[in-house]
């Protein structure tokens, strides 16, 4: 029997990544899972495997940044369940480079996509948590945002997602502050460097300086990180993990 047994749960950017090793892991722990994310061909795949293991799955193809389709996406879910325990606010993008010069575009796909999204998610999502806290199976529910060690630190070169990052942080603080008392735990997750696609949308020269200074460096996997959101959303209805900071053991900024 798993942990999960009974509830339902949301990843946003579960095509790949971090987001497609959440869905396993909380599938494994018995969550019926909606998968969200633009790339359909992906998240069939993905649920083809997870259905043949006899979990309960659901595609929704998304475009997260547009409100509508946020909303959506949710509607969707409760439509097919009935119930949302848990949202992970997974998909993000990170766009590095000089400010200086810097292509405006990414900037606003950062801010579109690792806040404004976010939001729009967790607006739609919203009610659906508070009712499952006040419900069976667990009596509470849980939202996880996945930040960055770029939410904890500034750095040269990552202007805009580190204001996206510690964004990230401060909506989290303020909404613990509002719901803890309602059993609707929040918590964050901080990874450092991933082994993932997330790398691939950089442009070439940053890129290569990237994959210049991860050269030498044993990078987490996905899973690794959704084994992180996996404990906090499985913790007793008492307990809240509010923040992990996860890097690799050799990372050492």
């Amino acid at each position: 029997m798993g942990e999960l047994n009974g509830t339902v749960a949301v990843v946003t950017g579960a095509s790949s990544g971090i987001g497609e090793a959440t869905a396993r892991a909380l599938a494994a722990e018995g969550a019926s899972v909606a998968l969200v994310a633009r790339r359909r061909d992906r998240l069939e795949e993905l649920a083809a495997e997870l259905a043949s293991t006899g979990s309960s799955v659901l595609v929704v193809e998304a475009d997260i940044t547009d409100r509508d389709q946020a909303r959506t996406a949710v509607a969707r879910t409760i439509d097919e369940w009935g119930r949302l325990d848990i949202l992970v606010n997974n998909a993000g993008v990170m766009l590095l480079g000089p400010i200086e010069a810097a292509p405006i575009e990414e900037w606003d796909r950062m801010l579109e996509l690792n806040l404004g999204a976010l939001l729009s998610v967790t607006e739609a999502a919203l009610p659906h948590l508070l009712a499952a806290a006040d419900s069976g199976p667990r009596h509470v529910a849980g939202l996880v945002n996945i930040s960055s060690t770029a939410g904890r630190q500034v750095k040269r070169g990552s202007a805009v997602y580190n204001l996206t990052k510690h964004g990230v942080g401060a909506f989290s603080e303020s909404f613990r502050q509002e719901f803890s008392r309602r059993h609707l735990r929040v918590g964050v997750v901080e990874p450092g460097a991933v082994d993932t696609e997330l790398r691939d949308h950089l442009r070439p020269e940053v890129r290569e300086a990237q994959a210049e200074r991860m050269a030498t460096m044993e990078r987490l996997q996905a899973p690794d990180i959704a084994d992180a959101i996996r404990y906090m959303v499985t913790r007793p209805r008492h307990m809240m993990i509010n923040e992990l900071l996860v890097r690799p053991t050799e990372q050492d900024d």
